[in-house]
């Protein structure tokens, strides 16, 4: 996996804690660098852990499955994305209040990380730089949980389904990628 697939992968995964950022800074009184920075910790902690916790647990059973490893990939990267792709065209609005507790912030960082455990899976069955894929995913969620929180101070909740599709569709391209790769149809 390339720069560019892990840079567009790390994109579409942190769009959940985006949007979830989106509506932190939107429900704040005042949003602080260190308040920032401590939804980017939860977000971008957990976004980074789970990868490397699903790659540790599919590289148990990646020698037993590897003639459809990538039909794993590109199905759980599809089911993944579908349904980042439903959440936001649901006329549902879920935003989260403004608390920072461990409390509020635990579930949230798990409930937005999830999709992030099962790439991890995935990350068993191709040739990843493990170490710098969750390095990267990490990062890339905490800047952009950062920059949810001030958005979403500035500009309200109008981004946050757009942040869910385009991740959504990130992660569904990706794994038919993956997928067209395996079957030799992409060189």
């Amino acid at each position: 996996m390339g720069f560019l697939e892990l840079m567009l992968l790390a994109v579409g995964l942190s769009m959940d804690a985006l949007a979830v950022s989106i509506c932190k800074g939107l429900a704040m009184d005042r949003v602080t660098l260190g308040r920032m920075v401590l939804v980017g910790l939860w977000f971008g902690g957990f976004q980074g852990l789970m990868p490397l916790l699903g790659w540790l647990l599919g590289s148990r059973f990646s020698l037993y499955i590897t003639a459809i490893d990538h039909w794993i990939a590109f199905g759980l990267l599809a089911i993944i994305g579908g349904n980042m792709i439903r959440e936001s065209l649901s006329k549902e609005e879920e935003c989260p209040d403004a608390s920072l507790s461990v409390k509020a912030m635990l579930p949230m960082a798990v409930a937005t990380s999830i999709d992030a455990l099962a790439v991890g899976v995935s990350f068993a069955f191709l040739s990843v730089n493990i170490g710098a894929a969750v390095s990267f995913i990490g990062v890339i969620t905490f800047v952009l949980s950062m920059v949810g929180v001030k958005a979403g101070s500035l500009f309200g909740a109008k981004y946050k389904s757009k942040a869910e599709l385009a991740g959504g569709v990130i992660l569904i391209l990706m794994g038919l990628k993956i997928l067209l790769e395996h079957l030799g149809v992409l060189g």
